[in-house]
């Protein structure tokens, strides 16, 4: 069994407890609420009539809530049972949305579809061994002049949590559960891999995106690390040796013309 096999088998186990769950609030959701952070909504400003591919979706909460906003949103993901989830919801809620079961390196072998905006966030680089294919994907997706967005978690947290910063061609094999408050203690095998931050932003100018900002938050504004501490207005913070520390970072790009 490859990585693929056992990554979607474990996320396909995730999706019906994340559904479920507090942490993704699929009630509030359902009521109006967004599913999207200050970060990325101060990032990409107005979508209203933008095409938009979301890679690594999950179950299409942001997604969906990037259509509320006017976008004309498709959804990628590998898991089959997140995307009949997205689906599903997308009907209950009644936003137009393409959502497509697919490892994203397929995707960007058999897509030729390009968009005005290519969007990926929180978690979504340790699952995939090859930046310069996940990079090349991005840049192939994208309209001349498109724009790209990455918010991410920060790789200096996965260094004191003792995890590789550099990048290995070797994954780290690891049985989890999963970071939701519901979690029943059910853990699954998943295959990760590091990626530093130079290694990200290589990988996209080779690509052919042009790196037009960079930020790092010393802050996350989930809650799903070890010893966070919710600081008003801000987020979730890891105070470390009295000294903040960043939890998160973000990319915007665009393809060269």
């Amino acid at each position: 069994m490859d990585y693929l096999e056992i990554n979607k088998e474990a996320w396909d186990k995730r999706t019906q407890v994340h559904v479920a769950s507090k942490f993704y609030d699929v009630e509030g959701f359902i009521a109006g609420n967004s599913s999207l952070n200050p970060i990325e909504r101060q990032l990409m400003g107005d979508v209203d009539g933008k095409s938009l591919l979301h890679l690594q979706c999950h179950f299409g909460l942001d997604t969906l809530s990037w259509a509320r906003l006017g976008a004309k949103v498709t959804g990628v993901d590998l898991s089959s049972q997140a995307i009949a989830q997205a689906k599903e919801l997308a009907q209950t809620v009644d936003l137009p949305a393409s959502f497509i079961t697919s490892d994203l390196y397929s995707f960007g072998e058999t897509s030729t579809e390009q968009f005005d905006i290519v969007f990926t966030s929180y978690g979504v680089l340790c699952w995939l061994p090859d930046l310069e294919l996940w990079a090349k994907t991005i840049a192939n997706s994208l309209k001349a002049g498109g724009r790209f967005y990455l918010v991410e978690f920060h790789p200096f947290n996965d260094v004191l949590s003792g995890y590789g910063y550099f990048p290995s061609k070797t994954p780290d094999i690891e049985e989890e559960g999963t970071y939701t408050e519901n979690c029943s203690g059910e853990t699954s095998t998943m295959h990760t891999w590091p990626h530093s931050l130079s290694e990200v932003i290589t990988a996209l100018i080779n690509a052919g995106i042009a790196i037009e900002g960079f930020q790092e938050y010393p802050y996350s504004p989930y809650n799903c690390f070890p010893d966070l501490e919710y600081v008003e207005d801000q987020g979730y913070c890891l105070p470390f040796k009295g000294q903040t520390i960043p939890l998160v970072y973000s990319i915007t790009g665009q393809k060269i013309t």
